[in-house]
Formats: C-alpha cells, sequence, structure tokens
C-alpha cells in the first residue's frame, strides 16, 4: 500500500475534455488512501506540439514543472495523461542522461532541473505502489454482466526505452486493476492500435476508420465497454462514436469509461462523483446494474442452490425411468 504523498501532475486536458479522468482518479486515490498534491503554477507541458519545433524548447517546457515538482520534495510524480507522461520522461530521462542537454534546456529556465522526479503513471502507482490487494480491499459493489475491453492505446507503454513500465507489446496492468476490483476482462486484441490520435479535425475520415476497428474489435470480444486511461483516447471513442456511425454505418453505442471510473463504481462512489454524466454515450445501464458485493454473493448462492436443486431433480427422474424401465423388462 503506497504510504506517501505524489505530486499530481494533470495537464491541459484533465481541466477541461477530460475532466472525469480527473474527478475519478481523485476519488480513488482518496479511497485507496493515496495522498495527491497538485503542484502550484504548473503549466502546459507542451504535449505533442512542442518536440516538433525544436527539442530543448520542449525539454524546458516540460522541465519547468518537473522543477516546480522537485522543490516539493515528493520524488514521484503521478500523471494520469499519456501525453503528458511521455512529454515529462522524455525530459527527465534526456537531462539526465546527458549532461550537455541539460545544460542546454536549464539554460531556458528560471530554474535549473537537477533530475531529482520520476514520473509515473496513475496505473503505475496503482499497480506497484498501491498494489492489487489493497485495490481489491476497497471494493463494496459489483458490475454483474459488465465485460470490458482494455484499451491502452499508442504511447502509455511505448516507446519502451521512455515508458519503462509494462509490457509495451501486450500490456496488462489495466487489466490486472480492473480484473482486482471484479470485473470481467475479455482478451482484447486491439489494446494497443491506434485511434487516430490528433488527426480528428485534418483527417476526420481516417479517424473514423481506426476507431471502427477498435470498436469493432471490443464487440467481437464480447465486451460491452471499453475502458481507457487517455484523453485523446477517449474523446474519439466516445465523442466520436457518431461520426463513425455516420460514415461507416455502423451503430455503435458502447459507453467508453476511464479506468478509474470502473474502479470508482466498484467502490460504491456516486455517479455524480466520477463525471459519469460527462460521457456523451451513456453509461446509465452500467450504473443500474451495480449492485453490493453481499447481493452478488446471495445471487451466487441462490444460483448455485437452484442448479443443484435441477441436478436432484434430474437424478430423480432418471432413477424413476429406470425403475419404470426395470418393472417393465420383469413383465
Amino acid at each position: 500500500m503506497a504510504e506517501k504523498e505524489y505530486a499530481y501532475y494533470t495537464g491541459c486536458s484533465l481541466e477541461g475534455t477530460a475532466v472525469e479522468y480527473d474527478m475519478s482518479m481523485r476519488q480513488v486515490f482518496k479511497a485507496l488512501g493515496v495522498g495527491i498534491i497538485e503542484p502550484e503554477d504548473w503549466s502546459c507541458c507542451g504535449s505533442t506540439p512542442a518536440h516538433t519545433v525544436d527539442r530543448v524548447f520542449a525539454a524546458a517546457l516540460a522541465a519547468r514543472n518537473l522543477t516546480i515538482i522537485e522543490k516539493m520534495g515528493t520524488g514521484i510524480v503521478t500523471v494520469p495523461c499519456p501525453s503528458c507522461l511521455s512529454v515529462l520522461k522524455r525530459a527527465h530521462l534526456g537531462m539526465t542522461q546527458d549532461e550537455s542537454f541539460k545544460n542546454e534546456v536549464n539554460e531556458l529556465l528560471d530554474e535549473p532541473y537537477e533530475g531529482g522526479v520520476v514520473p509515473k503513471s496513475t496505473l503505475q502507482v496503482m499497480l506497484e505502489d498501491v498494489g492489487l490487494d489493497a485495490i481489491a480491499s476497497k471494493v463494496t459493489h459489483a458490475l454483474p454482466g459488465l465485460v470490458v475491453a482494455p484499451y491502452y492505446g499508442c504511447i502509455l507503454t511505448r516507446p519502451p526505452e521512455i515508458a519503462q513500465f509494462d509490457d509495451p507489446e501486450n500490456p496488462v496492468s489495466m487489466d490486472k486493476i480492473l480484473e482486482a476490483v471484479g470485473v470481467k476482462v475479455a482478451d482484447y486484441a486491439f489494446k494497443l492500435e491506434c485511434c487516430g490520435a490528433a488527426f480528428g479535425v485534418p483527417k476526420r475520415d481516417m479517424v473514423n476508420r481506426l476507431t471502427y476497428r477498435v470498436l469493432s474489435m471490443a464487440l467481437e470480444a464480447g465486451a460491452n465497454c471499453i475502458a481507457v486511461a487517455c484523453p485523446l483516447c477517449q474523446q474519439n471513442l466516445d465523442l466520436r462514436q457518431g461520426q463513425v456511425n455516420s460514415t461507416m454505418g455502423s451503430s455503435f453505442n458502447l459507453p467508453i469509461l476511464y479506468f478509474s471510473q470502473i474502479v470508482g463504481l466498484t467502490y460504491g462512489l456516486s455517479p455524480k462523483e466520477l463525471g459519469m454524466d460527462k460521457l456523451v454515450v451513456s453509461a446509465d445501464d452500467i450504473v443500474r446494474s451495480r449492485i453490493t458485493i453481499e447481493e452478488l454473493a446471495q445471487r451466487k448462492a441462490n444460483a448455485k442452490a437452484a442448479e443443484a436443486e435441477a441436478k436432484a431433480a434430474e437424478k430423480l427422474k432418471k432413477a424413476k425411468a429406470k425403475e419404470e424401465d426395470t418393472k417393465t423388462e420383469e413383465t
């Protein structure tokens, strides 16, 4: 179980289009007893555009935040957004592995970054620092009938020399966390396929085709929900699902939830606390299906008793039939 406080870098998306990710992540951390502190005066990490312009400038945008966090003394910053995480990790690794690059970047900063912060995804903190047993211990509710396709997207675990977490070709961290809270996880082959990322505006048709494949394969895997850990993936799969239906002739109605929302539901948190109303494709059926673990145990006990009763009745029926056959043979 995690016993320390972490710096918590939300990034821009979690204050806007992905506010439900922030809401649910904070609630889950609170339930797990994980302390998080948002750095004061944090700024945009530069995300995708900055590194296409200038590598040193891009690193400086990220390193400014790392410097602020370094002064906080937490040692670790946990980051929900994979894009922000990748940018922060690239800056940290680049500056700690190359002294001349570190000096170039620090020349652009008011205060230098000395390399004292380890960026981790929220998945990594939950899996490695909190642990599956502690995650499972907070479960109060079940989601019977829910089958989740865990979708990691392109950059959460790749490239491996930057991510340094989970298997880059077959990640299982989200699978394990969802299974720990009692959710059935589908064997999903498209967990790393690209959804189109930020090309939703300039290349909408391409994004619609890619998103169509991700959604289609989830249904083929038997899933009735997709779990994500990336604001951009969530937006493409959820917000653009109607566009996909219009352009591809499909009829998807597949809820796209952040993994933290699913965990929060099993912890008994309210839909409002988890930002469920922010989703475009409604997850109301999932919420309505939620029952307490005591109710689930009773359902299982009743089903087991009914099965035993049916077997006993079938056994009795066969015995009577055998008895009748014996009498017929004797006459």
